[in-house]
Parts: C-alpha cells; sequence; structure tokens
C-alpha cells in the first residue's frame, strides 16, 4: 500500500482503517493497559507531526507508533501539528518536558534546508534537540503532466517561456532540488509553494504549474497509471522502480536531494530513557510489517544513531549552504 493509495483513500472517506481511523489531529496507536506499563511512568507517548494527516511523514510515524507502542507496553499517540515545515510542532517538542513521553518525527529539510530559506534564527537548531535514531530517506522526482508535452530537462529548457514549478512549501527539498536544477540548466523559473506535497501534486495534474517536484512515495502511483510523466529523479543514482528515468545528476547537473526523517526528543531527556526508546525503534524497523511499508513506499532506511544522523545533517546543511552561494540561489528570506 502506497503513501499516495492511502491518502487518496483517506481523502475519500473510505478503505484505509489506520489513515482514517487516526487522520483527525491525533489517535492512539496500539498500547498496553497500565497494568503492564513497562516504560518510564505509565503516561503515553505522544509523536508530534509537523505535517498534515495522510501525508508521508504522517504514515511514517503512525506506522513506527504502532509497533513501538506494543514494545513499551503504553499507548503511543501521534498529533499532527502543521505548520511552517514543521518548525512549529519543533517549537512545540522543544517545551515539552524531557521525560521520553514527547517525541516527534523530525524532517531532515527542516534542519538543512529551511535554514537557508529563512532569516538566521528563524528556522530551529538540531543542538537544542535529543536525536533518538534516524528512521529513512526517500527521493524526490521531478514530475509534469502528459498534456505538458515536456519529457526532458532539455524540453522545458526549449519551451521559449517561464517554467512554473511547484514546490511542497518554502526551505523544502523540493523547492531547493527544482531551484538548483533549473539554476544549472540555465531555465528561466518561477516557483509556486504549496503546503505539502498532495496540493502541490494536484496542481501539477491539473496544469496549474507545468512541474513539480514530488516524493517519490507520494508520486509514483500517478506515475504508474500514466497521469504524471517523470523527467529526473534528484537521487544520487537511479531508484529501482524508476529504471527508465535518469538523475539530474546523470543529465550533468549537481542536484542530489533527499528528504530524510528521524525521531527527536526534548534536550536533557536522559539517557536510559533515550536508550530505551532508540531499543524500541529497533526492534520497530525489523518488523516485517513495517519493512514492507518501506519498501511499499520506496524508503530508503537511515536507521543510525542518533549523533551519526545529527553527522549527516549538518553535513547537509553545509553542503546545501555551499551549492545555493556557487548559484547565487535565493530560497526565500535567508540574510
Amino acid at each position: 500500500m502506497t503513501i499516495n493509495r492511502v491518502r487518496r483513500w483517506a481523502a475519500a472517506g473510505a478503505g484505509f482503517g489506520l489513515a482514517l481511523s487516526l487522520a483527525a489531529c491525533g489517535g492512539n496507536v496500539g498500547g498496553g493497559s497500565s497494568d503492564d506499563a513497562k516504560f518510564p511512568g505509565k503516561a503515553p507517548i505522544t509523536i508530534l507531526v509537523g505535517q498534515d494527516p495522510g501525508g508521508s511523514t504522517d504514515l511514517i510515524a503512525r506506522a513506527l507508533a504502532k509497533q513501538v507502542s506494543h514494545d513499551l507496553g503504553v499507548p503511543v499517540t501521534v498529533e499532527n501539528k502543521p505548520g511552517a515545515n514543521g518548525a512549529l510542532a519543533a517549537k512545540e517538542l522543544a517545551g515539552e518536558k524531557a521525560d521520553g513521553h514527547t517525541l516527534m518525527v523530525y524532517n531532515g529539510s527542516l534542519a538543512y534546508i529551511t535554514p537557508l530559506a529563512v532569516a538566521k534564527g528563524q528556522a530551529p537548531d538540531i543542538a537544542d534537540y535529543d536525536i533518538v535514531t534516524g528512521i529513512s530517506q526517500d527521493d524526490y522526482v521531478l514530475v509534469t503532466s502528459p498534456k505538458s508535452g515536456f519529457k526532458t530537462v532539455d524540453d522545458l529548457a526549449r519551451a521559449g517561456r517561464q517554467i512554473t514549478f511547484g514546490t511542497t512549501g518554502v526551505g523544502t527539498g523540493s523547492q531547493l532540488s527544482q531551484a538548483l536544477l533549473f539554476a544549472q540548466a540555465g531555465i528561466k523559473a518561477k516557483d509556486v509553494p504549496f503546503d505539502g506535497g498532495s496540493p502541490t501534486l494536484t496542481a501539477v495534474l491539473g496544469g496549474q504549474v507545468d512541474v513539480g517536484s514530488i516524493q517519490l512515495g507520494e508520486a509514483i502511483e500517478q506515475i504508474k497509471a500514466g497521469k504524471l510523466t517523470p523527467i529526473v529523479t534528484f537521487a544520487e543514482k537511479r531508484p529501482s522502480y524508476l529504471p527508465d528515468t535518469p538523475t539530474a545528476v546523470e543529465t550533468g547537473r549537481d542536484v542530489p536531494v533527499q528528504q530524510s526523517r528521524a525521531i527527536f526528543a526534548p534536550k536533557g531527556t536522559p539517557k536510559e530513557v533515550v536508550d530505551a526508546l532508540r531499543a524500541a525503534f529497533q526492534k520497530a524497523f525489523q518488523a516485517d510489517e513495517y519493512k514492507k511499508f518501506n519498501e511499499d513506499n520506496q524508503l530508503t532506511p537511515n536507521e543510525v544513531d542518533g549523533e551519526e544522523l545529527r553527522k549527516q545533517w549538518t553535513s547537509n546543511l553545509d553542503k546545501y549552504r555551499g551549492v545555493i552561494e556557487k548559484y547565487q540561489i535565493s530560497l526565500g528570506g535567508a540574510k
């Protein structure tokens, strides 16, 4: 079951029970009773998600919550706090008690792209959080409607007019990947920001924008159905599920941009609590049900420990800062 299909069914009000029953602002997932609670204290764990229900991050959180709840023996609640590419949820997390009962699925773009798009000090700093574990990463793909007639980057360059490109928001990998591609290809283009992958996908399908960079798990079914034409992926090498679509790197552009996710906790969470949480998530990663979820949604495991994840994201921030300076790209209000 892919993320895109879940989203479509949830929007239609039928089918997928998990997305439907929990697509409001929260919901308990699994969990033991107070009699057999194992996690420190009997209180449930709340996992914050800074994106709307039904999106990639939300469904990943719910898939993990179900597994972790059984292992820790307490209910796990997923709460959606959308806004500012997850910054609102991150701010709330920072103010919570550091006892392991409030966590967040933190999107990497908020750590290594948003700081390049907003004024200094406005984006959350990952140094202000403890990191429990990395989760996974997924690739972006540049898509267009078949009606546009575009099939390659060269087609876009020959359009003879300004190209409009939809993004999933300011300070996202969707925005950065396209801005880098068009700058390097010498294509005059204008970004049209939306609030997430679903409205961006809808705009591309409807021809409101020429192209859009969307996470592959959200676009794959429309691609398979022939309703979207993939132009390039922004992966470092061709994904196995799109073997005939070149990467932007193959076309001569330096644009490897991926989304990544991790579990964050408030700064100062006791080490033994972080260790217990990490062990539970590691066990969840090994569950057959969760492995199938990753496979169905083209998610690449990145289940590294917190310090390794911190190094990865810090390196990404430095790398992306370098390329936007090199190509003189402005993502927003950064100064």
